[in-house]
Parts: C-alpha cells; sequence; structure tokens
C-alpha cells in the first residue's frame, strides 16, 4: 500500500475543500444569473410594494427554524453513537450540506458528515443519516399523498380509476417487498434494516419524527407565506394541498441540491397554474425557497468546510514525512 507524506496529505485535503466551496458557489451563481425565468422586473416592483421589515425578519426566521430542526434531528440520532452538541451538530449539518450541492440527492451529505467520525463509525454514520433523512421523505410522501387527493378532488387533475390503479401498484410493491424481506443482496436484506432500525432507541425515533414533523410544517408554510407576500389570494387548504403536492412529487425525482428549485419550480407551475397563479411569481418563490434553505445554509457551511480538520490523526511517521 502508497503511503503518501502527511504534507501532501494536508495539500490534498485544502485543495479539495477549496474545489468543494468554488464548486458550490459556482453551481448558485450560474443558476441565478442564467435564468431567463427570473423577471426581476416584476421582483424589484413587487418587493418595493410589499417590503416589511417584520415580513421579511418573519421568512428568514423561518429558515433558520427550518435548519435547525435539521440540527436537533441530527444531534439526536447522533447521540447513538456518542453525544454532540448544537453547535457540533450545526457544523456537521451545515458542511455536509455544502459537500452535497452538487451530489444527486443529496449523497454527499453522508460522506460529508461521515468526515467527522472516526473510520470505524462510517457505516453507523451514513446509516443514521438515512434515518433522518428517510423520516422526512416518509412525512413528505404521507402529507402530500392527502395534499394530492385533496387537490385532486377539488380540481381533477387525474381520475378516479387512475387514483384506485396508483393506489394498488404501490399496495402491491409493500407486498412483493415484504414478501422478499429475508431475501439478502450482497449481505443486505430488508429484514436486517428494520432489525438494524429497531436497534435504535424508540425514544432517539420518536423525537426524530417530531423534529420531522416540525420541520415539514415550517418550510411548507414559508412556501404558503411567500405566496401570501406576493399577493396570491387562495383558500388556505387549497395552497396547501398545492405545496404539499409539490413536496410530495418534486421529492420523487432524482435531482441536484443546485437543481432543486428548477424541479420544484417546473412541478409548482403545473399546479399553480391550475389555480391561475402568474409563472414568473411560482419561479420567484420557488427560486427564493431555494436560496433561503439552500444557498444561505451552504454559504455558512463553506466556512466549515475550510475549517474542517479530519478526526483521524497522522502516524508518527507521517508527520516526519
Amino acid at each position: 500500500m502508497i503511503s503518501i507524506p502527511h504534507k501532501t496529505k494536508q495539500f490534498l485535503v485544502l485543495l479539495i475543500k477549496v474545489l468543494i466551496v468554488a464548486g458550490a458557489f459556482y453551481f448558485i451563481y450560474n443558476q441565478l444569473a442564467n435564468n431567463d425565468k427570473l423577471d426581476w422586473v416584476q421582483f424589484t416592483a413587487k418587493f418595493k410594494k410589499n417590503q416589511s421589515v417584520l415580513g421579511i425578519s418573519f421568512i428568514l426566521l423561518l429558515s433558520v427554524l427550518n435548519r435547525y430542526f435539521e440540527i436537533l434531528k441530527w444531534q439526536n440520532l447522533a447521540s447513538y453513537i456518542k453525544p454532540i452538541s448544537v453547535s457540533e451538530a450545526t457544523k456537521q449539518v451545515l458542511a455536509a450540506l455544502t459537500a452535497g450541492i452538487f451530489t444527486p440527492n443529496g449523497v454527499g451529505e453522508y460522506a460529508g458528515k461521515a468526515l467527522y467520525y472516526e473510520k470505524n463509525e462510517t457505516k453507523q454514520v451514513v446509516f443514521l443519516n438515512l434515518i433522518c433523512n428517510g423520516i422526512q421523505m416518509v412525512l413528505t410522501v404521507i402529507i402530500g399523498i392527502f395534499g394530492l387527493l385533496y387537490f385532486n378532488a377539488k380540481y381533477d387533475v387525474i381520475t378516479t380509476k387512475t387514483v384506485v390503479i396508483l393506489f394498488g401498484v404501490l399496495i402491491l410493491t409493500f407486498v412483493i417487498l415484504f414478501s422478499l424481506k429475508k431475501i439478502a443482496i450482497k449481505g443486505y436484506s430488508i429484514e436486517k434494516l428494520i432489525h438494524k432500525i429497531n436497534e435504535v432507541p424508540k425514544r432517539i425515533h420518536q423525537k426524530n419524527i417530531l423534529l420531522g414533523i416540525c420541520r415539514y410544517i415550517v418550510f411548507s408554510h414559508q412556501y404558503y407565506f411567500l405566496f401570501l407576500a406576493f399577493d396570491v389570494d387562495l383558500p388556505y387548504l387549497t395552497l396547501m394541498s398545492a405545496v404539499t403536492s409539490v413536496y410530495f412529487l418534486a421529492s420523487s425525482l432524482p435531482t441536484f441540491q443546485f437543481l432543486d428549485f428548477a424541479v420544484k419550480g417546473s412541478v409548482a407551475i403545473f399546479f399553480f397554474g391550475i389555480l391561475g397563479v402568474n409563472e414568473w411569481i411560482v419561479i420567484f418563490v420557488s427560486t427564493l425557497m431555494w436560496f433561503l434553505n439552500v444557498v444561505l445554509p451552504v454559504v455558512i457551511g463553506s466556512y466549515y468546510v475550510l475549517i474542517f480538520k479530519s478526526s483521524t490523526q497522522p502516524s508518527p511517521k507521517e508527520r516526519e514525512a
């Protein structure tokens, strides 16, 4: 096995950190500067008309709460390995978010968090992060299905027959998965996964679910309040059913964090178009959601990436090199 000198390792780590941060900022700039669907003239006019220090502060508070609940979720789950402070959880979550911004479905987040732990804890970190993201996905799907059914009942987007077929396929998929739960692929099976999940104390799962619900309420209502700020006057249940449907369908599509607003924006255009909302408003609300909940945390996370120090210490020979 080739031994890399410690100074070379330090240089490579620094190079990787700079590339991650530079890449993150490039993708953010590219999406904001080259999106021809963003009508900045109309946005500026609407902003000047409805600007309010209290309103802006409230929207920013929701962004802070959204990420704070995610940090608390990770602190709670990481306690299964070892207790960590809120500040340490903040560092790990934001740095991992930055590392995952240009990876499919935020896969880089898993590796980003794992770097803060010993090598023998990597599998546990990846598994706990899977639970952290998994509960958010489950909540998005469950609430989104109810939202989609309510929206469909009012606007007949798809026929009743199609709804029945979709539910039938969903139920059949679950039946097949659980009937084959003992079949292992490369040593992994659904049964082993369920057993592994059950090893985590119930209090941790319960707190994870509660924090996941709180986070969902925050970011879905931030979407709702941004539409109100753009003078979209629709009944609460109608608007929220569209929001939950957008999150449900958009989260089902494989995407990159830096393209998140584009995916949600395209799905949102369909639903809010049915409600008669102007396309430019939908695009701007989706972009603002992405900016407030991804870009701003990534900016802070970039600092944590740059100051990152590996938890594994170099050997005496590597220090001498």
